[in-house]
This record gives C-alpha cells, structure tokens and sequence, in this order.
C-alpha cells in the first residue's frame, strides 16, 4: 500500500527545494565539517557565514512546518464561531502557552503584535495615554531601539517631559542614573534588557523595583527583544509591567511580536474596530505566524543551555582571534551577552569592510538594521571617538553557527584590513 505525504508536509519540501534546503532526492544536506550544538535535528547547507542575527535569523523548520499548517489545514478564522475556527483559537492558545513559558508569566498577559516596533509603540503611547492625568514624564536609555526613541520624541512633542538617561563607560545604564532622572511626575521608565549593538546587559528587574519604589503610580517597560530566550527572565516574579518581544530574532518568521502586559497595568490601546485580545490589539489574529512563533519560541527555550554554551564558545574564539590582531578595538564589554560582539576597525569605513566580507559570502553589519547605516547613536552614546563609530561592525551568532564561521570572519577582516589599506 502507496503511503502518500501530507499537502503540508509536500509544500514544505517544495519550500525547502526552492530555497536549496534538500537534495533533488529530498534528503537534507549538510556543509559544515563540526557539529552545532546538541539537541539539534535540523542540518543545513551553508554557503555562507550569516552573523548577523540580531538583525533576523533563518525561520527554523517547526516553525516553517506549523504557518504551513496553519495556512494550508487549520485556516479558519479564530474568531469564527464552527469547528474550523475553534481549531485555529486553540492553535493560537497553544502558541501563547508557548511563549508565555519562556517568559516566565500567565498566558493571558500577552498580547500579540506585528513584531517589536508595534509593541514597543504600543507599550510607550497606551501607558503615556492612559496615565497622562497624573504625571507627564517620561524616561528611556539614551540608546534605546529607534522604535522606542521614536515614540519617546513624538510624545515629547506632544507635551510629555522626556528624559534621555546616558550609559556609563562600559554601556551599562545604572539604577542610579535611572533613579535620578525618575520624580513624582513621572508615569513611564523604559530601559532595554540588552542592547541591539553592543549586547551590553542591564539589570531590568533591579531597575524596575527601584523605579516602583520611587515611582509607585508610573509604569516600567523594557524591550527584551535581543535577551529573549536567551537571558533567563520570569517576569512573573518581577516588577516589570510591560515587556516587548519579537519573533524573528529567535527563528520565526517576521511580522509577529508580543507585549507582556502585568496585570493591573493600564495602557490603551492605538487601534480600534474588533474585540480580538481584549480590544488592546483588535483585528483578525495572523495565526499562521503567531503559531510560528509559538513553535520556534518552543524550541529556543528547549534547547536555550546548549545554546548559551555553544554561542560562549564562539564569541570566545572571537574575541581571542582578533586580540591578535593590531588596529581592531573590541567595543562590546566583556560581560556583555555573548550573542553579540561589537568592534571597530579604525582607519576602515564600516560599509567598505562590510561590502569587502560580503563579497566572501561573510555577512555581519555595521549596527542596527533599522538605522538603514546611519551612524550609531548606541556608540556615541557611549562616548566613543567617531574613528571608532565610523569603522564599527556588528557580529552576531545564533546557535547555527560555527567557529568555521567565526574563522571566515577574522580572515576576511585581516584580509581586508590589508587589501583596503594598501588601495587608500
């Protein structure tokens, strides 16, 4: 008897194909000639060193498998009120359980969203609406993510009081500073867990009790984009009221985010027209990426300590690797996460280097993929001279990549820092 595949499981090899992912027999491949992490059964074909994934990651096969399920089998509308539409709710409930684990609080605290620029919006314009009777001001990191920057200059305009807080000289945003920029007036702190460019880490959760301390009627946000699933955080035993997350960091696809919202915290919400979670965030729900989310979530935290091993590991080798070789600054601080590592080569434009490694299929960048390349206000808030902003590179792992990886990168930057002198 002719066992035959699932439509799903048939489009996904199709998908797979396309994109050089199987064999023409359809057997996966592999490149690399040392093991990833343990726990691992997906192994692909690598052309290229990709380290750059704090900007996005590659969709992880669960993920791709559940949105083509959720697209292709369990497609109703979750607000329908038949079968069809009951499976799609509890595929959503299940993604939410999912995510709420890794977060370490009550599913029913979340509320999903396109991704972490609606959320950290969401998070900054509903508390500042929701608590404008009783204070007006409001204070961020001085290099927090633009979408959090953005808002905070929008509401600025809008009559709010905002309070940019600098970071010390190894990037670290102090409780102190924090704390002495905070008064009676002010409604809403938002100080990021992990910084995009640097992976300097701040104690959110201290920040937070000191901030409700003296501040008991305003509410905290943090955007643990960069630290999710990789930062251990129960926000649940926190004082955090607000927390943004972001699916594409973690091996979703993009176009899905979520806001931890503590209970009791109020915020309102920016769009209106449906009673889809609770009227914070109306409109039909995106279950195909939501679920997708729900999967790699899943997998990330599963797997999070062999992960943090293997990424110590490379971020070491780097680390080691380029301390050998004169002229490269490290500006990441040493206890800073080792997903990402941040240097300069001083003398070398960032998008010259960065254009040299890419034609050696080596892909790192030089900041925030948001900034689009303008010019890091992470680093200058940090105070560093502009040779060392100019020449900046950004390398970030994920747990599919290699110390071969690593290796490409160091011998492009030595390559290219004596190719590009010898051409100025």
């Amino acid at each position: 008897m002719l066992a035959f595949a699932s439509v799903p499981q048939i489009m996904y090899n199709i998908f797979c194909i396309r994109m050089g992912k199987l064999s023409q027999k359809g057997v996966k491949t592999h490149g690399e000639s040392t093991p990833g992490p343990p726990g691992r059964t997906e192994n692909h074909e690598k052309m290229e060193a990709y380290l750059d994934n704090s900007a996005t990651t590659r969709v992880c096969d669960r993920a791709v498998q559940k949105m083509v399920y959720m697209m292709q089998q369990a497609y109703g509308n979750p607000s329908s009120l038949h079968r069809m539409g009951l499976e799609a709710e509890l595929e959503i409930r299940r993604a939410r359980e999912s995510v709420a684990c890794a977060l370490g609080c009550a599913p029913s605290a979340l509320v999903f969203t396109s991704g972490g620029t609606e959320a950290n919006n969401l998070a900054l314009f509903g508390a500042a609406r929701a608590l404008a009777k009783r204070g007006n001001r409001i204070v961020v990191s001085a290099y927090e993510h633009s979408s959090v920057l953005a808002a905070a200059a929008r509401l600025a305009e809008q009559g709010f009081e905002v309070v940019q807080v600098p970071p010390d000289e190894n990037g670290v945003i102090q409780p102190a500073a924090v704390l002495q920029a905070a008064d009676e007036k002010t409604i809403l702190v938002s100080i990021m867990q992990v910084n995009n460019e640097t992976g300097t880490l701040n104690d959110v959760a201290r920040i937070a009790r000191l901030v409700k301390a003296r501040c008991p009627v305003g509410l905290f946000h943090t955007d643990l984009v960069q630290g999710f699933c990789k930062v251990p955080l129960a926000l649940q035993n926190t004082q955090i009221d607000l927390a943004t997350v972001s699916g594409h960091k973690i091996h979703a696809p993009k176009g899905v985010g979520a806001l931890y919202i503590k209970k009791g915290a109020r915020i309102l919400p920016m769009l209106y027209g449906g009673e889809q979670q609770g009227k914070l965030r109306p409109g039909t729900e995106s279950a195909p990426l939501i679920c997708a989310f729900g999967e790699a979530a899943a997998r990330a935290w599963e797997n999070r300590e062999p992960d943090r091993i293997h990424i110590e590991r490379l971020a070491a080798r780097l680390r080691e690797r380029v301390q050998d070789i004169p002229g490269i600054v490290l500006n990441s601080p040493a206890g800073a996460l080792p997903h990402i590592v941040n240097l300069s080569v001083p003398g070398i434009r960032s998008e010259i280097l960065l254009h040299f490694l890419e034609q050696r299929e080596v892909y790192v960048s030089s900041g925030s993929a948001c900034a689009k390349g303008a010019k890091s206000h992470v680093l200058a808030a940090m105070g560093l001279s502009p040779a060392r902003i100019d020449s900046a590179l950004r390398v970030s792992f994920s747990e599919e990549n290699t110390l071969q990886d690593v290796d490409r990168f160091v011998d492009g930057v030595a390559l290219g820092m004596n190719t590009l002198s010898r051409s100025k």
